[in-house]
């Protein structure tokens, strides 16, 4: 079983009603289990709340404090570029740059990718996942850090298409 496989597997679980379900071939098993609803998320920054695109936000009054880091990349992930296209995670994991600590990144700002470019590394369950790029152009932004944890579908590159 293929990780293109897998992947539609957690999408048809994810859009049925099914609780879990176990597929084994010879040496090879994969679960695959339903969220529980009361399940709690633990983030490791600040959350930042982003209004949605439709409404219009109440401008606060001007404030003598710098905007913080994190409002900033909140802003910067909130309003890419038309022209930009984002390479998003499609599992939850923990994102590396890196194949290995004594490598170079995969990828940098700058770099060009083609479809089939291997752009970061998500571990899951102990297993390294590949995450190669769709498109063909040029990494504009990286938008999460090393070694941190990722979503199911969070932003990961922008990337200016060729």
């Amino acid at each position: 079983m293929d990780f293109k496989q897998i992947q539609e597997l957690i999408k048809m679980v994810n859009k049925s009603n099914i609780g879990e379900v176990t597929i084994e071939q010879k040496d090879f098993r994969v679960t695959i289990k339903q969220k529980e609803e009361h399940v709690t998320q633990v983030v490791s920054s600040a959350p930042v709340p982003v209004a949605p695109a439709h409404t219009v936000a109440p401008q606060p009054a001007a404030s003598s404090q710098p905007a913080t880091p994190a409002a900033e990349k909140a802003k910067a992930i909130e309003a890419p570029a038309a022209n930009l296209v984002t390479i998003k995670s499609p599992m939850i994991g923990t994102f590396y740059r890196k194949s290995s600590p004594d490598k170079p990144n995969l990828t940098d700002v700058g770099s060009d990718v083609a479809p089939g470019t291997v752009v970061c590394i998500i571990e899951a369950m102990k297993l390294f996942n590949e995450i190669e790029s769709e498109i063909s152009g040029k990494i504009v932004k990286v938008l999460v850090e090393d070694a941190s944890p990722v979503e199911y579908d969070q932003p990961l590159f922008l990337v200016e298409p060729a």
